[in-house]
């Protein structure tokens, strides 16, 4: 059986002209019959919308259309026609069909049907094919490649920094450990300790929490670099907000000081939603749709003031306010909600770390647009952050998002060694696991910026998911990673 040169069906369904002989390939959704008539939705994951072929079944091997059921795949080829139902323009008149693949009524657990979000997580090689899934996934594209359009047009270099690595950029320690040492019975040294000097790179190395330290490097030779890939943390939390793997984009740029850094934050979130609102309309107006359905089911006090496309234009249309901690702080203690003790989290005590439930009331209620907040006290803030003329803070630099607080943190970095090296000295990092870092100081340093954005927390963002689990196809937490 020869067939038609084949076409996605986002294709088909977009140039696809009344009498045109085409060729699909894809899963199958949904069949009915009505009338001795039988209608296949088909889906190939190019598009959220369905084609829909139309068959008579008496020109079929009738065994072969009992096993063409919900997520079988098959092969068709046939003549567009304008529909003569609803929900659909033209419908696909079926010639030819191959079955590629059966799918067990019986077994198949995606059906044509709701699930919950929880059931779809204990099936992640089948969840992508959902609608809910398959319109993430290409939206989560659509962002990846607005984030390189931007920072391609804006002559920056892109980076690939290191999985693994011997330094700690934040400080946390909570890493996940990368070694081929024996388990059960390492080497020990004379002090009995594990000879990590006996381990594959000859010393501890870990997965990355950060690209920063080395986009630093590279940024003093080529002025304006970006990473994009995997970061872990080993943080033993099982919240809707957190993730053991999770992807970072991580700027960083010679000569630009703190004002820079935030000029070109708000700037590439603006443009990188503005790109997916663009491209991803149909997806988006999908996920909008389950996301006010959402919204209904949470009792009033609960639901978001915006629909998931106003919050999102929110974002874009809006000039982000910008604030010192001094004044946010001052704003938050003499807020209604602290006075009336509604904050889980008092604000009291000047330097002390916000909490998303202060700075979603900073962004929705107090000044109703996007905020940027600034000069953070700095015994809150990472060490290779430029300390402030005042001594007591960091140039450093939080977005606030509606809905989910803090999207971004960057920072003007210290390029003072002598600063620099007591830093490292009071966080008890030891010298000799950082000394490249601080030989950037030595050999013509400048000022330079930088900060990261958690791509998942942005997706949650775009989405409306309400965990990040469901935002990233394989996710991997406490206790979960079994694909």
């Amino acid at each position: 059986m020869s067939f038609a040169p084949k076409n996605n069906i986002f294709s088909i369904l977009k140039n696809s002209k009344p009498g045109q002989t085409v060729r699909a390939l894809g899963w199958v959704r949904t069949k009915r019959e009505i009338k001795n008539v039988q209608f296949i939705a088909l889906n190939d994951g190019s598009t959220l919308s369905n084609l829909q072929v139309v068959l008579d079944p008496a020109g079929f091997d009738m065994e072969l259309l009992k096993k063409i059921n919900t997520g079988a795949a098959i092969e068709v080829e046939g003549v567009i026609e304008e529909s003569q139902g609803q929900g659909q323009q033209m419908d696909l008149k079926a010639e030819k069909i191959k079955l590629l693949g059966e799918a067990d009524p019986e077994e198949y657990p995606i059906q044509p049907k709701r699930h919950s979000m929880e059931f779809l997580r204990e099936l992640g090689h089948l969840r992508p094919r959902t609608n809910t899934f398959s319109a993430i996934f290409r939206l989560r594209h659509q962002l990846a490649m607005a984030i390189h359009r931007y920072f391609d047009q804006k002559g920056f270099y892109y980076l690939h920094s290191p999985v693994i690595t011997g330094s700690d950029a934040e400080g946390a320690g909570e890493m996940f450990r990368v070694t081929t040492l024996n388990p059960i019975n390492p080497p020990k040294n004379e002090d009995g300790d594990v000879d990590f000097k006996e381990d594959f790179f000859g010393k501890e190395t870990n997965l990355t929490v950060s690209g920063q330290l080395e986009a630093e490097i590279a940024a003093l030779a080529l002025s304006k670099v970006y990473t994009f890939g995997p970061t872990f943390r080993a943080e033993n939390s099982n919240t809707t907000r957190h993730l053991a793997e999770f992807w970072m984009i991580e700027p960083e740029m010679a000569f630009f000081d703190l004002e820079d850094d935030m000029d070109l934050a708000e700037e590439m979130l603006q443009f990188v939603l503005k790109e997916v609102l663009h491209h991803s309309s149909e997806d988006l107006a999908f996920l909008a749709k389950r996301f006010d359905d959402e919204q209904k089911q949470k009792p009033q006090n609960e639901r978001s003031p915006w629909t998931l496309i106003e919050r999102i234009k929110f974002v874009i249309e809006n000039k982000f306010i910008r604030v010192p901690y001094d004044e946010a702080f001052q704003i938050l203690r003499n807020s209604k909600p602290n006075k009336k003790k509604r904050f889980e989290y008092p604000v009291e005590n000047w330097g002390m770390d916000f909490q998303s439930e202060h700075e979603k009331y900073l962004v929705e209620k107090h000044f109703k647009s996007p905020v940027i907040i600034y000069n953070y006290p700095k015994d809150i803030k990472a060490f290779y952050m430029r300390e402030n003329e005042d001594g007591k803070t960091v140039a450093a630099m939080d977005i606030l998002f509606p809905s989910i607080g803090e999207i971004v943190g960057g920072s003007q970095r210290e390029e003072r060694h002598d600063v620099l090296l007591e830093k490292i000295r009071k966080n008890n990092i030891p010298e000799k696991d950082v000394w490249w870092y601080l030989e950037t100081r030595k050999f013509g340093t400048v000022p330079h910026s930088g900060f990261g954005l958690g791509f998942e927390r942005l997706m949650v963002f775009l989405t409306g998911m309400g965990n990040i689990r469901d935002v990233i196809p394989f996710p991997r937490a406490p206790k979960l990673a079994e694909y």
